[in-house]
């Protein structure tokens, strides 16, 4: 399933420790819309969890996951997973419109949630969500992949917090994806199903601002989206761009579109800039393109130099342990909750403020 050059099946590699003993963090996995539930599912097993159940009306679906994870036990229908007692998280890539109807009938069985991104289309669902974790105390995890399974993003974190470049003064990220239009699915094409661009994959940047920011919200100055190149799609969104201001005074840019070439050995040149008062990082996620095929490029430069760190294979992705332990000793490691909800709900205030840009006649 690791597509490098289709980003929805792209399973990034990696290993990580297991944090709890065989057996005791069972997942069961629901509704297997995106191919993003194989990196989902992969990063909790390798951290510990087993992948327990499946269920998904599409048996096709059902059987490319079983190969992946042959040990998993199919289930009949939806209401028999989420009535498994030993299930603890529910995974889910829905399409994204329902990926909330999943959490909210996880946690009303008492258990947490682990959704793709977007987790919501619109402010009803994540207001319903916010509901539900008040009421029944349970977690609803999102992958934002695009920080939490990136070697080079997370080793980026570290140095952010460890000052290697004084204090933030910017930041910019860029989100270029491949559309690959013959292997999306229907729902792909239609926006009150995805949410629009900003919702969808602008979610993982702003994600990424609040964590490296060290903000806990931001405020919106200008968003943009458009069909710049696709008019035979009119429900698609193949641009998209905002400003924002953190609340602790740091201004920051997004962009991201589905233009990635052909020629492009990867799914997306993905590459955030982090600038700071004493230096700037630059991630080049998953190519340096022209130079490394590489994934995990980070770039540095500080006041006593430049350094070039190629880091795939030596960070790992601590998130994964961090959830199955916050899971089972109900603590707040992996993902600050409000944070987790703030992220989309800023992603989809962008995309309903948005300026439609016409990229066409």
């Amino acid at each position: 399933m690791a597509d490098s050059k289709r980003g929805q099946d792209y399973v990034p590699e990696g290993k990580s420790d297991s944090v709890c003993k065989k057996g005791e963090f069972i997942v069961g996995a629901l509704r297997l819309d995106h191919g993003h539930i194989y990196g989902m599912c992969t990063g909790l097993e390798q951290a510990g969890a087993t992948i327990g159940y499946v269920y998904d009306q599409d048996s096709a679906k059902v059987t490319a996951f079983k190969e992946k994870f042959p040990h998993v036990t199919v289930l009949e229908s939806e209401e028999a997973l989420l009535d498994r007692q030993d299930i603890k998280l529910v995974a889910t890539s829905a399409i994204a419109c329902d990926r909330v109807e999943v959490g909210l009938k996880a946690l009303e069985k008492g258990k947490d949630f682990f959704s793709d991104k977007p987790p919501f289309t619109t402010q009803e669902q994540l207001l319903g969500a916010r509901q539900k974790v008040k009421e029944t105390g349970r977690k609803w995890f999102v992958y934002y992949s695009e920080r939490i399974h990136v070697e080079a993003a997370i080793y980026a974190q570290k140095l952010i917090e460890e000052g290697r470049i004084g204090h933030i003064v910017a930041i910019k990220g860029w989100g270029p994806h491949r559309l690959g239009l013959f292997s999306r699915p229907d729902w792909f094409f239609e926006k009150e199903k995805y949410g629009g661009i900003l919702t969808d994959i602008g979610s993982h940047q702003l994600e990424q601002i609040l964590v490296y920011s060290g903000a806990k919200d931001a405020r919106l100055i200008a968003s943009h989206v458009g069909n710049l190149r696709h008019p035979q799609y009119p429900g698609l969104e193949d641009y998209g761009e905002a400003m924002f201001e953190t609340d602790n005074g740091i201004p920051c840019y997004l962009s991201v579109d589905w233009f990635t070439p052909e020629g492009l050995c990867t799914w997306g040149d993905g590459r955030m800039i982090i600038i700071g008062d004493k230096g700037y990082i630059e991630l080049r996620k998953y190519v340096d393109i022209a130079s490394s095929k590489e994934p995990d490029h980070v770039l540095v430069v500080d006041e006593n130099g430049e350094y070039h760190y190629q880091v795939h294979g030596k960070v790992g992705y601590p998130f994964f342990g961090q959830l199955i332990r916050d899971c089972l000793d109900r603590s707040e490691t992996a993902m600050d909750q409000e944070m987790t909800f703030r992220s989309i709900e800023l992603a989809m205030e962008a995309e309903a403020k948005a300026t439609v840009i016409r990229g066409f006649a």
